[in-house]
């Protein structure tokens, strides 16, 4: 079992960067695959990033050369840097972790763009 926390989202303008956090309850080093998603409204949820305990990363065709996600096994933590943001990449952004044949979700962190 793992809890997730994010943090990090706000308001910014288009062009600008903000840096979201993802604090998990147990060692990051435990978890074999961990990611972010986002959902905008009246849209389904979508892949953004995600990152494996063999440090390989996989990204969105849409945030690919903006975004960059990373770990901190120090912090348990897991960030998604996000640079030229988009008024498209407004969203609630969720952290998630398959773990065991579950999936765990954090509450979400409202990321808007403004044009």
């Amino acid at each position: 079992q793992v809890q997730l926390v994010e943090s990090g989202g706000g308001l910014v303008q288009a062009g600008g960067s903000l840096r979201l956090s993802c604090a998990a309850s147990r060692t990051i080093l435990s978890i074999n695959v961990m990611g972010w998603y986002r959902q905008a409204p009246g849209k389904q949820r979508e892949l953004v990033a995600i990152t494996t305990s063999n440090g390989s990363t996989h990204y969105a065709d849409s945030v690919k050369g903006r975004f960059t996600i990373s770990g901190d096994s120090a912090k348990n933590t897991v960030y998604l840097q996000m640079n030229s943001l988009k008024p498209e990449d407004t969203a609630v952004y969720y952290c998630h972790v398959p773990l065991y044949g579950q999936n765990y979700w954090g509450q979400g962190t409202q990321v808007t763009v403004s044009s």
